[in-house]
């Protein structure tokens, strides 16, 4: 059975755009995990105020349901605390790809996109949230700061060093 794939980290590391391609390349279905937000909690960060648990909460159910449902599936979720994390390992034999990414980096990034809810202004408070997966079970760390196509073949390799890469 496949294990379904988690791509994480803070705004602007490429989390929709890799967890896009490694789903086509493993012929998997793909969930960006900002469409399952509640429109209150896109508002609020639309608004540059940052969410907290309470607000994170249905959203991370959302997502562990996705995972539950669909053996197989990527999804794309920040996962930026280990509860989140622990949430999210409910479902059997999930993989997380951690899209690491220093904060002057995903600052430049933030703030040239023009076609996202998610404002620059909350890169300070993702990086004041996100507690790095390190020693955790299930997590691969890429360095987000290489090319696409680098961050896509080092995720590809690490899964199928663990095994992990099967339809």
């Amino acid at each position: 059975m496949a294990q379904s794939l988690v791509i994480m980290g803070v705004s602007g590391c490429g989390k929709s755009t890799i967890g896009r391609a490694l789903a086509a390349r493993l012929g998997r279905r793909f969930v960006e995990g900002d469409d399952l937000h509640p429109p209150e909690n896109r508002a609020m960060m639309a608004a540059g105020r940052p969410l907290n648990d309470a607000m994170r909460a249905p959203w991370l159910e959302r997502i562990a349901a996705e995972l539950a449902h669909d053996a197989g599936v990527v999804v794309s979720c920040s996962a930026l605390k280990r509860a989140y994390r622990d949430r999210l390992r409910g479902a059997p034999g999930v993989v997380f790809i951690h899209l690491a990414l220093p904060f002057d980096v995903a600052q430049t990034r933030v703030s040239a996109r023009a076609d996202h809810f998610m404002p620059a202004v909350l890169i300070d408070s993702q990086f004041a949230t996100l507690e790095p997966p390190i020693n955790e079970p299930d997590v691969i760390e890429v360095d987000a700061t290489a090319s696409f196509d680098t961050v896509l073949d080092a995720a590809l390799a690490r899964l199928a060093r663990m095994g992990r890469s099967g339809p």
